[in-house]
């Protein structure tokens, strides 16, 4: 796949994003806009084109810095990652289309690089607990029939998505809690984030 893939990130309004994320210094807003910038920035190199679904006027202004298009969509991350799958999939009929998670601040674009040249057909990346997903990935031509929320890694693999397990530990790595942000931080957080977090633990 690789360079033939159209994401779509779905990223929420700041002020409702990351609500587990708390810490005396910790900025949620400033940081969810900040691990949607790494996110997506990581991602750029390696695929065709990335559209993210948001209404925050914040997150538009800085995706358009990046040259991403931004569209509104609906409220729901299943829903909002439907609305840019329909529109990506009307320019092209044939593409393989991603959904990514907007929270993958130490993201490395060699390890989603490997991990979208080992896909065949529909698939997706489960989460380091192995229980959520990190990124779903349609066949070319075909549906991305997202599932995410609680439990997704199994509803996409009983759908009939195989798994994507190989070394690509950033591409695993979501961030929802202070610690998640100790343990990606281990990992190297992107540019944004890291000027973004007052040292954790200090």
């Amino acid at each position: 796949m690789g360079a033939d893939v159209d994401l779509v990130v779905p990223v929420k309004t700041l002020r409702r994003a990351k609500t587990r994320l708390v810490g005396a210094r910790l900025d949620r807003p400033a940081l969810a806009l900040a691990f949607a910038v790494d996110t997506i920035a990581a991602a750029l190199p390696t695929v065709r084109r990335v559209v993210a679904v948001t209404s925050d006027p914040s997150v538009v202004a800085e995706l358009r810095a990046l040259g991403v298009e931004s569209i509104p969509g609906p409220e729901g991350l299943n829903e909002s990652l439907r609305h840019g799958f329909d529109v990506l999939r009307s320019r092209d009929p044939a593409s393989a289309i991603g959904a990514l998670q907007a929270d993958l601040p130490a993201l490395r674009t060699a390890e989603l690089a490997a991990a979208l040249a080992a896909a065949r057909g529909r698939s997706f990346c489960p989460d380091r607990q192995g229980t959520g997903t990190t990124l779903l990935l349609s066949a070319p031509g075909g549906d991305l029939a997202p599932a995410f929320g609680p439990g997704s890694a199994a509803a996409h693999s009983t759908s009939g998505a195989t798994p994507l397990l190989g070394p690509w530990p950033s591409l695993r790595h979501d961030v929802d809690t202070a610690d998640d942000l100790r343990l990606a931080a281990d990992l190297g957080l992107g540019p944004r984030t890291a000027a973004a977090v007052t040292p954790v633990g200090g």
